[in-house]
């Protein structure tokens, strides 16, 4: 029998009395933070977060859910929350001081939020992230530069990166992020996780995103952090009501080739090879794809996105650090005829996507080429590299969980996108966690 993982732990001494939730918010402000150095360029895990308010409301939680037997899946589990969703009484600033001030303070929590709420969860706080969530390193110049509480030399990648950090330090053990270019993918990797990237689409708009600030609507999804992949079909359950799937038997998985990988570093290429015989070891059978047709989704998938985080953000472009400030002003300058032209050519690439599903059930490639991402170093090179890698599956909004190196014994900080066809996000979560 397999030990039980550090959530479902809790969730037994939750359920027998061994500690309550007050004991377990206790613990979680004691490790909240762990990230914040004494430099004033780097930062904490949280942009929010009230511990006298997270303990009173952890006290309420008995009386709230009275009967043990009928508690629900997330009772008592701290969890964190990315600064682009409204919590009432905390201003949303998406990463953005300037946001930080101009908004007003939510009456109204979103929709992820509620879901979190009835499912028994404490809500840590609000999360660090790359400005507008529009990065993939994490850095920002308004809060500082998230550093990895594992290791400090290390930022923790982006947008997610509060998200992923409060994971790592043990304040949270679900972390909500979102996924544009991947926000939870990479994150995820780097810090030695387990992530979720839902579908697009999984929920309607106007379910899903209420109370949710975008970056690009066409591709921003919702996604979660957690330690163990194991964990991933409650999780799925207890805050999408995905009802857990069988655990497909003998798939045939699609893998990219050495053509794509050309500029993986060593140690990225050698968990990809460990992940892909595990997934042999565990019935599947693998097969190359041809991946010269994703050669066209980077720049797509860029172009895209910045003309619809332009429309977002438009007459504040000057409020905001110089690379984003720049690439907003780009995506302002994309005609009507030159989008309409993109969204042509996105919608014949998700065609070459969904055909793929055809003869895969699953696709796997690394999450990104690099496995580290050194704080204090130029990273400006890093957002196209890594694009590369995440764009073809943002593209198609396709699910994805991140399958970590090192939870195989393989290298710290790299990890595996698993994919599946959109909408078969219960199957996925299913087939990954019986690889543990």
């Amino acid at each position: 029998m397999s030990k039980p993982t550090v959530l479902q732990k809790l969730q037994n001494q939750l359920k027998t009395g061994v500690i309550t939730p007050i004991g377990v918010m206790l613990e979680a402000n004691r490790r909240a933070d762990a990230s914040a150095s004494l430099k004033h360029t780097d930062c904490g895990t949280y942009i929010r977060r009230d511990a006298g308010a997270v303990l009173q409301y952890a006290q309420s939680l008995p009386n709230t859910f009275p009967d043990p037997d009928k508690r629900p899946l997330l009772y008592g589990v701290p969890v964190s929350v990315k600064d682009c969703f409204d919590l009432v009484g905390t201003v949303t600033g998406c990463g953005s001081k300037f946001y930080a001030s101009f908004n007003q303070p939510a009456t109204e929590n979103a929709w992820i939020v509620e879901r979190l709420l009835a499912a028994g969860a404490v809500i840590m706080g609000k999360t660090h992230l790359h400005q507008l969530a529009y990065g993939i390193t994490g850095e920002n110049e308004d809060y500082g530069n998230p550093l990895q509480p594992r290791d400090r030399s290390l930022l923790t990648g982006g947008s997610s990166s509060g998200a992923v950090a409060s994971i790592q330090e043990g304040s949270a053990l679900v972390a909500v992020g979102t996924d544009t270019g991947g926000s939870v993918r990479v994150p995820a990797a780097l810090c030695g996780l387990a992530g979720y990237r839902a579908s697009h689409g999984l929920f309607a708009e106007e379910i899903c995103w209420k109370g949710g600030a975008h970056l690009a609507r066409s591709f921003d999804t919702i996604g979660l952090l957690f330690q163990d992949l194991r964990d991933g079909p409650m999780l799925g359950l207890a805050v999408f009501g995905l009802q857990p799937a069988a655990v497909p038997q003998q798939p045939r998985i699609g893998f990219v080739g050495t053509e794509f990988l050309e500029d993986c570093d060593p140690d990225v290429l050698a968990a990809y090879t460990a992940w892909r015989r595990r997934l042999e070891d565990r019935g599947a059978t693998l097969a190359y794809f041809d991946t010269s047709f994703w050669g066209e989704s980077k720049e797509i998938f860029m172009a895209i996105q910045a003309s619809e985080a332009a429309a977002s953000h438009r007459g504040h472009f000057e409020r905001f650090e110089k690379a984003i400030a720049e690439r907003l002003a780009w995506g302002e300058s994309i005609t009507p005829e030159q989008l309409n032209v993109l969204h042509q050519r996105h919608k014949a690439f998700c065609g070459k996507m969904d055909g793929l599903f055809d003869q895969y059930q699953f696709l796997v490639l690394p999450c990104a080429p690099v496995s580290r991402l050194v704080a204090g170093e130029d990273q400006s090179s890093a957002r196209a590299r890594i694009l590369r890698y995440t764009a073809p599956i943002s593209m198609a909004g396709l699910p994805t969980v991140t399958l970590p190196g090192e939870m195989i014994g393989n290298f710290f900080g790299t990890g595996v996108q698993l994919v599946a066809k959109k909408g078969n996000d219960a199957e996925l979560l299913a087939f990954a966690a019986a690889m543990v």
